[in-house]
């Protein structure tokens, strides 16, 4: 029996070990099921696959401890081996979110544009998030999720709605949306698991904003919200 499938199991291994150290800053010292473990919470592909990683680490130590230079026991099946080189491709060479879910038109507003028209423009284009900017800085998200929250907060409180949506700007009722995290802003090189272990981590998190540098002040390329996961999610499994 050849080691060409030991060979390539460890070379996998080793770059799914080295870059979770190096990404995350943990130890060399730490064992390779502790760093699985840790990272459970850090890195949606090591959520998904824990259990499957954990294995990979004990046929690791059986084909390195138990092998020699012409055979070793603990030979991996084809399977196997393409599973881990999938898996330290997703790890190392993650798809960047902007390419696969995230090319789309991102409509922005002024903050001074009144309710009513931002509630036309979404029933017209379906568009869910709207960034609002307020001089070339953005001061939040217009949901239209959280905008039907607010709105019928009001009709409770006996405002008059039609008044209200003609005459309040989306600058004034982001306010009302209040601070409670719903959104987030990052760079063009945010990768599909970093999105996902954000939406997972944050449930209350509706939007990725995505600039060019991921400041407030970068105009948006692209954004991703919530009904993409499941697009994220069959993307890496097919990765």
């Amino acid at each position: 029996m050849t080691r060409e499938n030991s060979t390539r199991f460890i070379t996998a291994y080793n770059q799914i070990d080295y870059a979770l150290r190096t990404i995350y800053s943990f130890k060399r010292s730490m064992s390779f099921s502790d760093l699985i473990r840790r990272c459970v919470v850090l890195n949606s592909v090591v959520r998904k696959y824990e259990e499957d990683l954990i294995d990979f680490g004990r046929l690791r130590n059986a084909i390195v401890h138990t092998g020699n230079k012409k055979y070793t026991i603990a030979e991996p099946h084809d399977e196997i081996v393409e599973k881990i080189e999938k898996l330290a491709k997703l790890i190392t060479e993650p798809p960047l979110a902007i390419d696969r879910v995230g090319n789309r038109e991102v409509i922005t507003l002024a903050n001074t544009v009144k309710i009513g028209e931002a509630m036309s423009l979404i029933s017209r284009t379906g568009y869910g998030n709207l960034p609002i900017y307020a001089e070339e800085k953005l001061i939040g998200v217009l949901n239209a999720r959280k905008l039907l929250t607010v709105l019928g907060n009001k009709v409770a409180e006996g405002v008059d709605l039609q008044q209200f949506v003609s005459t309040t700007s989306v600058g004034e009722i982001i306010e009302d949306m209040g601070d409670d995290y719903y959104f987030m802003i990052a760079d063009k090189n945010i990768s599909i698991d970093v999105a996902m272990n954000s939406f997972e981590n944050n449930r209350k998190l509706l939007v990725i904003l995505i600039t060019k540098d991921g400041k407030d002040t970068s105009k948006p390329l692209s954004i991703i919200s919530t009904a993409d996961i499941v697009d994220m999610k069959k993307i890496l499994d097919v990765y």
